[in-house]
Formats: structure tokens, C-alpha cells, sequence
């Protein structure tokens, strides 16, 4: 690249973030990337809004149902759970807690989450646990319905972007960046 051409990623026009880009035909990649961060971790972080606008996190075991869905057992009266009844609006992080410090992986998602309805149970069920969930037991029907407390949850992401993955200090490969940035993933 010329010092007269356009760099191959610009930031997003309706983020200010300079951090954020969106995602270049090569990016494929990155696609792949997310999706093994996405398997290779068992937890993600989830980020609802509660009835006074403040917001929660939580950390929850999650199976990915999709490329862009994600499956969670919760209790309903839970905080989260809570929130999801009257504001289904979500943030998501799923990152890898296991890799050395400055060498983030991370997947970045918004969209929303609702409680799975009866007639879907079945097929989220399908999903949830993961299989060979580290230990993690299937769930019946009756688990997840009815009396009892818990219920099965689905984010479906709307957005979804990565942590170019790159050595401390050194460019990414996809786009030249020395600093932290997240490419939009189509």
C-alpha cells in the first residue's frame, strides 16, 4: 500500500470507536477465529438493563446453538432473567480466560434474549448442554418447564465482532493494526 491509498479497514461510520472495523472479504478468517473462541470456552459474560436502566452482567455456562445463537439454563427469578422479562436487549462477551496476558481472544456480540417458549424447548434442548459439556448432565423437559424454577434462555446476536487476535506489540495480519481492534463479522 501506497502512502496515498486508503487503509483496507475503516472504522465503522456509526461507531466512534476507533477500535471497531468492519469486516473485509478476507476476513474469513476472523470469522473462523470467532467461532473457535466461541467452542473453546464454556462461559460468557452477558450484559442486560434493568427496569431503572442500570445495567448487569452476569457469567453464565452457555452452548452455542448457530452461528449467532446462544443457549443458557438460568433460574428465572433470576436478576439477569429478570431483566430479560421486560428489556430483551443484550451485550455479550465470550473471551478466553486461559491465554497469557496481551494476548486477548474475544468474541463481542448485541442483539436479544428471550426465554425459550414451550414449542422450542425440544429444539434448544438439542443444543443444551454442549455435547461432552464437561460434565454437564442433559436436561428434560420437566427441568426446564412447568414448576420448576429454571428456564432455558437464547441470545440471538444481531451483531457480532472479534478481538483481531495479534502478538503484543506486533500488527494483526488482517489489517496492519499494532493495537487492540474488533473487526465486524458479516
Amino acid at each position: 500500500m501506497t502512502h496515498d491509498e486508503e487503509p483496507a479497514v475503516q472504522p465503522m461510520a456509526h461507531d466512534d470507536d476507533p477500535a471497531v472495523h468492519q469486516a473485509m472479504p478476507y476476513d474469513a478468517d476472523l470469522a473462523a477465529h470467532a467461532r473457535a473462541v466461541v467452542d473453546g470456552n464454556l462461559y460468557l459474560t452477558l450484559g442486560t438493563v434493568g427496569p431503572d436502566g442500570s445495567p448487569w452482567t452476569s457469567p453464565v455456562y452457555f452452548a452455542p446453538a448457530g452461528d449467532r445463537e446462544f443457549c443458557w439454563l438460568s433460574a428465572a427469578d433470576a436478576r439477569h432473567s429478570r431483566n430479560l422479562a421486560e428489556r430483551p436487549q443484550v451485550s455479550i462477551v465470550v473471551f478466553d480466560s486461559t491465554v497469557a496476558p496481551y494476548h486477548g481472544r474475544a468474541v463481542y456480540a448485541v442483539g436479544e434474549a428471550r426465554e425459550v417458549s414451550d414449542a422450542e424447548v425440544d429444539q434448544a434442548l438439542a443444543s443444551y448442554p454442549r455435547p461432552g459439556g464437561a460434565g454437564v448432565t442433559p436436561f428434560t423437559r420437566e427441568e426446564v418447564t412447568g414448576a420448576s424454577p429454571y428456564r432455558l434462555y437464547r441470545a440471538t446476536a444481531s451483531q457480532l465482532w472479534v478481538l483481531c487476535p495479534r502478538d503484543p506489540g506486533q500488527p494483526c495480519p488482517a489489517h496492519g493494526l499494532a493495537t487492540d481492534h474488533r473487526t465486524l463479522i458479516p
